[in-house]
């Protein structure tokens, strides 16, 4: 071989076998590749090396003899000879076994990690059969809580260093470290500062022995008991992996699965605990009927016939228009197929909308270039126009401080306010909500760049990723809009990973819940043909979105109004738009698992299944279609979504077509220009296991798909007058929604709402360190607690939606393009 050549791979004899990896890989991960186990209990792929345990050594034959080697320290050379199971190397096993012995207590029958626990199984497998030491063990209280939903039992643990990696290597949290030496080393958080990291569960996880324990698991049940099914997680639109473990026909664990596209195994916490709410007993079971003021438990029958009722006298008093669709990124795929079917192909009403008027346009969202994560990460500039993606998207949060911890990306970030990217990113430009799209245009029109921003970053030659979404509830979408029109105008090759917020709105959106679409990512004009001889009818014309129709709502134009897993209330960002809508809308029917303050006027109530009680397929915010499996039967008489709405269209005269889930794919695949050729069977097949990506090409024979096309244009912000503030309203992982207020490990996490402005401002307007404040808008005007925080870019005040005390949606205009407010002292 020449010197410009280069080793693409290497060859190593293990245990007589010889073997090939990549230079560099470690001996222990080529061995397993190779069918080889060597046992571990620090030693996690996905974190740095160690080397603390030493269980993994190895015998390694050399120009001086063998010698023994740890095996997640040692990289593969070309010619290595390993032995895994020598005299020398078993000797070894045994000793490092019975010296985490010495201390460890032996209370299998009661720990939770019985049965699934490492340190037990290569204690049979690779150790010595008895100790000999019998001096009394170490004794320490058990266990201690280390935060809201992880518990420390110190006796257990064997200091291999995991939980502690993950915190600071992965998670960027390092709230629990190791204090002490010697024999009184032992792993603990710091005085008054509990482990508070949203990612706290992934050490419970990959913990090897019972050392950490998870609030909502303790005591609940035995691997051996439990049956367990891989599904995706769809408590944000990230889509992590996850296996859903039952026993007794009841959710105890989710456990996160290591796939590389997407999560890599880690799950946040609120995606791992609040499984709590599927098995809450607040869960509606039969459908709800009103009787004078008072909603009664009814049958399915006339609970249904009342619902047709509503939606056919709607039809008959104001016309097709007059029905309107909120909701369903909470439902499958196939749910949103069905009852967009109905509404679009039933009903003849566009007036359909999966997002709460906190998200981008449906066009936008599906028309963008699109990259994955992996791309994302992978590129060479990442321009962040999105909301702070630890609280928002927390696992995707993950993956970007991978990139640029371990592999040199570049993040540019533009925000209003220092968010968790912040101290990632290469530069972060704040800017007062209305003026991201000036501040993006400069970065990309080849001009001179703003102040911290490299002349190449932005050039020709650098692969662009841009992840772009919704940073504040209380301003339109039309700024970040244009931002990223910006960006795509001056860079057509840059690609777009697009933050979506809720499950499966990506997948809504895809099978057509949006005004102006079609299933495929098809226009309404451009797939009218096409869809007219599949439904027998489409809508006229395009309908109008979430805002629009709360609006219509409130001015008395919505006869019947459907809510598909929907809370106005809670979620939409103007709370006296969404209370007028539903006050002055004749007829709600409600399709949901919980009762919430907005269906307290609904007409019809019909109890869904949940998640984990259906079967079917969600969708990314990259576009990855996987698989959603059942695990457990829902509770009464609830029924899936697509199921309701296939009975309503034959009350209505109609008939979708279809009698299972199965049914419904294999007609999405038939009809949807993205999802030609993803037949269930290729989601099921091991290379579908990951997900599949949704194609984002023409098909021959079908409707051509949206494609966004940027005009260049860039809004003008509204201005701002000297005595106001411009209100940023964003999402914490942690707020009132029913999910978490649901799950009882995780109904406290829910923060105060305290108002934060820049020092300067808090400083000329008068306010003492911590203080009330007087804060008014065109809305309603309300006290509440204000403080300085540097973070916050000057003339922005920042408030955090849903959470406790004021609510961040009374002050917010939804129909205006930004919410200004005067901050005053009372």
């Amino acid at each position: 071989m020449s010197e410009t050549e280069t080793t693409t791979v290497v060859s190593l004899t293990v245990d007589g076998r010889v073997i090939t990896a990549a230079p560099g890989e470690l001996v222990i991960a080529a061995a397993e590749r190779a069918g080889v186990y060597i046992p571990r209990f620090c030693y996690h792929p996905r974190m740095s090396s160690v080397g603390m345990c030493r269980m993994c050594l190895v015998e390694v034959e050399g120009p001086r003899g063998s010698a023994l080697q740890v095996s997640c320290m040692l990289d593969v050379a070309d010619g290595m000879i390993v032995h895994t199971e020598s005299p020398a190397v078993k000797k070894a096993q045994d000793g490092v076994l019975e010296f985490l012995l010495i201390n460890h207590p032996l209370d299998c029958p009661v720990c939770d990690k019985g049965g699934e626990c490492p340190l037990q199984d290569q204690t049979l497998a690779f150790g010595p059969g008895e100790s000999r030491f019998v001096e009394e063990k170490r004794h320490f209280e058990k266990p201690i809580p280390i935060s809201d939903l992880v518990y420390l039992d110190r006796e257990r643990c064997i200091l291999c260093d995991r939980c502690t990696r993950f915190a600071s290597e992965v998670a960027g949290d390092p709230l629990i470290s190791f204090v002490g030496r010697g024999n009184e080393m032992q792993v603990l958080t710091f005085p008054d500062e509990p482990f508070a990291s949203y990612f706290s569960g992934n050490t419970v996880q990959i913990c090897p022995v019972g050392a950490l324990t998870a609030k909502p698991y303790r005591f609940k049940a035995r691997p051996w008991d439990l049956e367990e099914e891989d599904s995706t997680c769809t408590t944000c639109s990230v889509g992590c992996r996850v296996t859903v473990q039952s026993s007794r026909n009841r959710v105890l664990r989710y456990q996160g699965v290591d796939i590389d596209p997407v999560n890599w195994g880690w799950l946040c916490d609120k995606g791992r605990f609040a499984f709590e709410a599927i098995e809450s007993g607040q869960r509606l079971s039969a459908p709800l009927v009103r009787e004078d003021d008072d909603l009664v438990e009814s049958g399915w029958a006339p609970a249904l016939e009342r619902a047709a009722l509503a939606i056919r006298t709607a039809v008959t008093d104001g016309g097709p228009a007059s029905v309107a669709v909120i909701g369903g990124a909470r439902l499958t795929n196939e749910d949103c197929y069905a009852w967009v079917k109905l509404a679009k192909g039933v009903i003849g009403t566009d007036n359909v909308d999966a997002q709460l008027g906190d998200g981008l346009t449906a066009e936008l969202v599906v028309g963008l270039p699109a990259a994955t994560i992996d791309e994302a990460c992978a590129a060479g500039t990442l321009l962040v126009l999105a909301p702070d993606l630890k609280e928002e998207l927390p696992v995707l949060y993950l993956r970007v401080r991978d990139a640029v911890e371990k592999r040199g990306l570049r993040v540019v970030e533009l925000s209003p306010t220092a968010t968790s990217m912040t101290p990632l990113a290469a530069a972060s430009l704040r800017y007062r909500p209305g003026e991201q799209a000036a501040l993006a245009a400069s970065l990309v029109s080849g001009d001179a760049p703003p102040a911290g921003i490299g002349a190449d970053w932005f050039s020709g030659g650098t692969d662009i990723v841009v992840l772009v979404g919704r940073p504040s509830v209380a301003e339109s979408s039309s700024a970040t809009e244009a931002a990223a029109a910006a960006v795509a105008g001056a860079r057509p090759d840059a690609r777009f990973l697009v933050a979506t917020r809720r499950g499966n709105v990506r997948g809504a959106i895809d099978m057509g819940m949006a005004p102006g679409l079609l299933p495929g990512r098809v226009a309404l004009d451009q797939g009218r043909d096409s869809f007219t001889e599949h439904w027998g009818q489409v809508p006229a014309a395009r309908g109008l979105d979430a805002t629009a129709i709360l609006r219509a709502a409130a001015d008395g134009a919505i006869g019947c109004l459907i809510l598909l897993g929907a809370d106005p209330l809670s979620d939409f960002p103007d709370w006296r738009l969404a209370e007028q809508a539903l006050a002055n809308t004749k007829r709600v029917i409600a399709v949901d698992t919980f009762l919430t303050d907005s269906h307290t006027g609904a007409s019809v109530v019909l109890a869904a299944a949940g998640y984990a009680e259906k079967s079917g397929t969600t969708t990314n915010l990259e576009g990855r279609v996987s698989l959603l499996a059942q695990k457990v039967t829902p509770p009464g008489t609830s029924r899936s979504d697509w199921m309701i709405a296939a009975e309503l269209a034959v009350l209505l005269d109609g008939d979708l077509g279809f009698g299972s889930a199965a049914e419904i794919w294999a007609e999405i695949e038939a009809v949807s220009t993205a999802h030609a050729g993803m037949t269930l069977a290729a989601l099921r097949s091991p290379e579908g296991h990951d997900g599949l990506v949704a194609g984002d090409g023409d098909v021959a024979g079908r409707p051509t798909m949206v494609r966004f096309e940027p005009d260049g244009q860039a809004a003008e912000p509204p201005a701002l007058d000297a005595y106001s503030l411009r209100l940023v309203s964003s999402r914490k992982l942690y707020d009132l929604g029913v999910a978490l207020q649901r799950s009882p490990s995780m109904a406290g996490l829910a923060g105060e709402a305290v108002l934060r402005m820049n020092p300067t401002d808090h400083e000329r307007l008068g306010f003492a360190e911590r203080a009330q404040a007087k804060v008014t808008s065109s809305r309603t005007t309300f006290l509440v607690d204000a403080v300085a925080d540097p973070a916050v870019a000057r003339g922005v005040a920042v408030l955090a939606f849903n959470q406790h005390g004021v609510r961040a949606a009374d002050l917010i205009d939804a129909t205006a393009a930004v919410t200004d407010v005067r901050v005053e002292t009372p």
